[in-house]
């Protein structure tokens, strides 16, 4: 057991004009479970890059143990081969033995180790770079965002094994998984770093305690400079009376002629200093109240209440699915079969099931029917018996941060029923967040966003004006997310269709995304494995 020391750490990327990290200093366990917790763009991620020693920084970090990183970069060789050919490759002196051994753990067959490694789901994928993680010997690891794209049931897997393994530092925006995994936090405040006991539950108490008790103290504090700043002036205005007396210009005060004596001059002189004595002093006095509560609500996390612009649409039913089925051209098996639901007003339907049984596709199809041509019903889009071209998204799996991505378009063959209002506007948010590039002004000049309310809605949701000046590929995935979020925020819409919307986005922003539904309760359809998410936002789960 060893501890790892950050001494005065400052670092900012090359040609940037704003520190990621100032003058920070901590210490923690190497024996620690650690959960990292910060808003997006804190520097997360950075520092886990700077423990493994991929940036120079001004400062000291001390450790006596080897790091490894999770997730482990795939390249387009490997994507092609088994798992089990270039183990070594992403850990030396990895031994296949100990790899199966953590597998068992997972819950996870070895014959994955055998199957190219494209052809893996992202729960695969992921076990298979968590059991070569923690095939190794006092490593300290370091893992990124583990269950973004996963499944409940892999996450779940996930969760147990993180749970019965210790020394590491656990990236991870997913409540449940923090509450499960870890026994310490190390949090990304706004103005400070912090290391605590506990889970993320304990922590948050602890927090709002901590917050509640600020902003009460705050509040007295501004209550007693309200009065000083009342004393100051009132006082200062009977210096000013004093001071006209003096010199017979305040004619209510001078009633008699003998006031404007010589003699009476001197000694309303010498009282009208004293009270100007006193109102420099009460000056100082409010000057050093401010100074000592200076900085008492900088850590304070006051997110602001965002809004939505629902449409209200004639229909009652503005999605409509019966016996639904999907295959795409050449297939074998469906992608999915016997789909029944529908979406009414009001309602925030999740679609909930394993990775690849189809939901994304699903919201897809829904998508282009909005698109399509009127048929059957009054009233209605109608599919029946089609083929179409339908544009897969790219896959964000582990490999995604290193852009190895892959779109194409597929043909499919739809047999059943998938009906949409006529007339519906829909506001959709993708997984996919590779399409942005360049500067917002040019996002919100393609989409037709007024940009001053765009960016408003993004300082809400905690993104630093600094990073208006940049583009977008220079941001993290969960600012990304946030610029998806925020535009389909702005779009009037009948229906929202979200696919996993919280993929890398911080708690907070998630709390604050949960109470804006729960507010203006808007026609939903959606994906997303955050299980807490759901238990509050959807009024109804569909089963794929």
């Amino acid at each position: 057991m060893s501890q790892i020391r950050v001494n005065n750490l400052t670092f900012c990327y090359e040609g940037s004009f704003d520190n990621i990290f100032e003058d920070v200093s901590f210490s923690v366990d190497t024996n620690w479970k650690l959960g990292f917790i910060g808003r997006n763009g804190k520097g997360k991620t950075t520092f886990l890059n700077l423990l493994l020693g991929k940036y120079e920084y001004e400062g000291s970090i001390q450790a006596s143990v080897v790091f490894d990183y999770f997730p482990y970069p795939v390249t387009e060789r490997q994507r092609s081969l088994p798992a089990a050919e270039f183990l070594e490759e992403w850990k030396a002196g990895c031994e296949l033995w100990r790899v199966l051994c953590e597998l068992e753990e997972l819950r996870q067959d070895a014959e994955v180790l055998y199957r190219p490694f494209q052809t893996l789901s992202p729960g695969e994928r992921t076990k298979i770079m968590l059991a070569v993680l923690f095939s190794g010997e006092n490593d300290f690891l370091l893992i990124d965002e583990p269950t973004n794209h996963l499944d409940q049931k892999s996450r779940e897997n996930v969760k147990q094994y993180l749970a019965s393994k210790k020394g590491f530092i656990l990236v991870s925006h997913d409540r449940e998984l923090l509450d499960a995994c870890i026994d310490h936090v190390l949090v990304l405040n706004r103005q400070s770093i912090e290391v605590q006991s506990g889970n993320f539950s304990s922590w948050w108490e602890n927090k709002s305690r901590k917050d509640q008790f600020a902003v009460g103290e705050n509040e007295k504090h501004l209550k007693e400079i309200g009065k000083l700043r009342k004393s100051v002036a009132r006082t200062g205005q009977w210096a000013d009376k004093s001071e006209q007396t003096k010199i017979g210009f305040y004619r209510k005060a001078a009633v008699n002629e003998h006031e404007r004596a010589v003699g009476m001059r001197a000694y309303i002189g010498s009282k009208t200093k004293k009270m100007q004595s006193r109102v420099k002093q009460m000056e100082k006095r409010i000057n050093r109240e401010i100074e000592e509560k200076e900085g008492l609500l900088v850590d304070l996390e006051q997110p602001v209440d965002l809004k939505i612009m629902p449409m209200e649409h004639y229909k009652r039913v503005l999605v409509k699915v019966e016996d639904y089925s999907v295959r795409y051209e050449g297939a074998k098996e469906p992608v999915f079969s016997g789909v029944t639901f529908s979406v009414e007003k009001g309602e925030r339907v999740v679609l909930h099931g394993e990775n690849g049984c189809g939901k994304s596709t699903l919201l897809k199809m829904i998508l282009k029917k909005t698109g399509g041509w009127t048929e059957g019903e009054p009233g209605w889009k109608d599919s029946r018996m089609k083929i179409g071209e339908i544009k897969a998204d790219k896959t964000e799996t582990m490999e995604a941060k290193a852009g190895e991505t892959k779109a194409e378009k597929m043909r499919v063959c739809e047999t059943g029923i998938c009906q949409t209002a006529s007339g519906l506007v829909v506001s959709y948010v993708s997984q996919d967040t590779s399409m942005l590039k360049g500067g917002i002004s040019r996002f919100c000049m393609e989409r037709g966003l007024d940009e001053s309310l765009f960016c408003a809605i993004l300082r809400q949701l905690d993104m630093e004006r600094v990073q208006f000046a940049k583009n977008m590929e220079e941001y993290s995935e969960g600012q990304k997310k946030k610029i998806l979020l925020a535009a389909s925020l702005m779009t009037p819409a009948h229906l929202y269709v979200w696919d996993e919307p919280l993929n890398y986005i911080d708690v907070f922003s998630r709390m604050q995304i949960e109470k804006l539904l729960e507010e203006y309760q808007p026609t939903m359809l959606f994906v997303e494995h955050d299980a807490r998410f759901r238990e509050k936002v959807a009024t109804r789960v569909v089963e794929l």
